[in-house]
């Protein structure tokens, strides 16, 4: 089994990576992170190679991101919601799928054979809202061949109880641990 954590953290202690952090300690198998605002992906600057060819123009990170997209078995996505969206920096990784939704438009091809389970992370202080950044989230996971995905496990109100310590929270990790792995 390997699984997919597309990380749209800032904040390399905060709240999203502390509970990535747990995910991992209990995966026991192989997985890999990007790392939205650590990673070397440029977002999509509307080339449109894609429209015609396989893949990306360009060459970056994302063309090994490509590859463990097709050979995965899990997504997960998580971040902090700022505005009641994914932040700006994993939305740039996820414009980087354009090249999935041209294969299936205008090529008429299927870019990954492989289904995959996906679940989605959102973390956040701000009003409770997470529809608009849940949708985003399945839109991405969609174009990744996921569409069987878990509820999402959202922590709300993070300035006053770390998520980390919040008891629903590390339920919902459990959850999706059983639903990826079992």
């Amino acid at each position: 089994m390997k699984t997919l954590i597309l990380n749209g953290s800032p904040r390399t202690n905060g709240d999203t990576s502390s509970l990535i952090g747990k995910f991992t300690e209990k995966i026991g198998s192989e997985y890999r992170i990007v790392d939205a605002y650590r990673c070397n992906i440029s977002p999509c600057i509307d080339y449109r190679y894609c429209w015609e060819n396989s893949g990306c123009a360009i060459n970056d990170e994302m063309q090994d991101v490509y590859k463990y997209i097709q050979d995965c078995d899990n997504i997960l996505i998580a971040s902090p919601l700022y505005f009641s969206e994914l932040t700006g920096k994993l939305l740039d990784v996820g414009s980087r799928l354009q090249t999935y939704f041209c294969a299936r438009f205008f090529r008429k091809e299927e870019p990954i054979m492989k289904s995959k389970k996906g679940a989605v992370i959102l973390v956040g202080g701000g009003d409770g809202y997470i529809d608009t950044a849940y949708s985003t989230a399945c839109t991405l996971l969609h174009h990744m061949n996921c569409y069987n995905i878990h509820d999402v496990v959202y922590s709300h109100n993070t300035n006053e109880i770390p998520a980390i310590d919040n008891k629903n929270v590390l339920l919902g990790l459990n959850n999706i641990l059983d639903y990826f792995y079992k």
